[in-house]
């Protein structure tokens, strides 16, 4: 009888822990055969000329599939390593290793979504099927109480509907056992990715770690809650890195808070995560419905900003945290080191760039992506277009408050 053997095409999904397409591919098949690419088309080094290693976003990247390839090795396996592009490869890999189906977790951005169709496609013309899954959200498209076309566009009406008439599901527990194709080589890493810098460290078990210490007694979850004087917007969770390259899964964090609620209470900081995975959910959903037209208009009222001496290095002086206001040179100074920065240091920098400086909030969203190890394409760009008074959202007294921003930028530096 025929071995029916599954590619799994790993992207933005990086766990063993409720990752239902590989739990799907493990059970429909004799043997599955897991795959990352190190596409080039999304590693040029748009932010200087600096060698590709100081780049954060893909340090911490690198370092989450290491640790994919080393739990899958446990099993008794490995993972592809490919440095190439997806459309290049997996119908070379398909015919030479007799694959029956590919597996892969559909994104929603245009150049992601572009290569899920390129690789359909070609995998069409050899009679194979690319199926596709979605496993970055919190709430899945078939449990929301509407569909994606009906999606309000209201942040605040559908985290109502979501919460009232949608459940969170459990969790997919991590596969036990796992049969492996036989690959004749298992590839390395890029040579650009050798010496990690990013903080914190990737990987699932890693972003499994911070979660527990997250909610351990005595964290600063309880012990900023508890103060009078820790404003909501002076906690970050920090979890974000681990949610992007998908070694976390959102819904591990939400029962993770419901746990700590059941044990210690209810409490702002677990508000805020809550409020956190949402967000991340409705900039998904936003761009499934609306695709680049969530933005659009906005993005229309920006192209004609003149590329004058003036502004270029107003610009430059906003990234390189040489404005000369405290707080804005604070936040970027620290996403240059580490890559990352508070929710609450990215709508200040965000304002100061867009109301203060007169710049094009466009340029900002484009910086964030080459520097973020968080980067993911809507909650980036959605959260910009929010901030510049774009997306579908009107605004309402739970929108983005600029006055606040504006108060927020005048207080003396805080520890961050």
């Amino acid at each position: 009888m025929e071995s029916r053997k599954i590619l799994v095409w790993f992207r933005n999904d990086l766990r063993l822990h409720d990752n239902e397409m590989l739990v799907e591919a493990i059970s429909k098949s004799d043997s599955i055969l897991p795959v990352y690419f190190f596409d080039p088309r999304h590693f040029e080094n748009k932010v200087d000329e600096n060698a590709q290693e100081k780049h954060n976003r893909f340090q911490f990247l690198a370092e989450s599939v290491i640790a994919l390839r080393e739990s899958l090795k446990k099993m008794g396996g490995n993972l592809l390593i490919i440095s190439g592009t997806p459309e290049d490869h997996i119908p070379v890999l398909a015919e030479k290793y007799e694959i029956a189906e590919v597996y892969h977790h559909r994104e929603v951005a245009t150049e992601e979504t572009t290569v899920s169709s390129n690789v359909e496609d070609l995998l069409w013309k050899l009679r194979i099927n690319l199926k596709h899954f979605i496993g970055h959200t919190l709430y899945n498209k078939e449990d929301l109480p509407f569909p994606i076309k009906d999606i309000p566009d209201v942040f605040s009406q559908f985290k109502k509907k979501t919460e009232r008439d949608a459940i969170v599901k459990d969790c997919f527990p991590s596969p036990e056992h796992i049969s492996f194709v036989e690959a004749e080589e298992w590839g390395e890493l890029p040579e650009c990715a050798g010496a990690f810098s990013a903080v914190p460290a990737g990987g699932e078990e890693h972003g499994i770690k911070h979660l527990q210490e997250l909610f351990a007694v005595g964290s600063d979850i309880y012990i900023r809650s508890s103060k009078a004087h820790a404003a909501q917007h002076s906690f970050s969770s920090k979890l974000s890195p681990w949610l992007a390259v998908g070694a976390l899964s959102p819904r591990k964090v939400y029962w993770a808070v419901k746990e700590a609620e059941q044990k210690f209470g209810s409490n702002s900081h677990f508000t805020q995560l809550i409020l956190g995975l949402l967000w991340r959910d409705f900039f998904r959903f936003m761009f499934k419905k609306h695709s680049v037209n969530y933005f659009r208009d906005i993005v229309a009222e920006v192209t004609d900003f003149p590329q004058t001496e003036v502004y270029l290095l107003s610009l430059q002086q906003w990234k390189d945290g040489d404005t000369g206001n405290p707080v804005v040179d604070q936040y970027m100074a620290e996403l240059n080191q580490s890559g990352f920065i508070t929710h609450t240091g990215r709508l200040l920098v965000a304002t100061y760039l867009i109301y203060i400086l007169k710049l094009n909030w466009v340029d900002g969203a484009e910086y964030f992506e080459q520097k973020l190890i968080d980067y993911s394409p809507a909650s980036n760009w959605g959260n910009w277009a929010y901030v510049a008074g774009g997306g579908k959202d009107p605004r309402s007294k739970n929108a983005f408050d600029l006055d606040k921003q504006i108060k927020l930028l005048d207080i003396e530096v805080q520890d961050l």
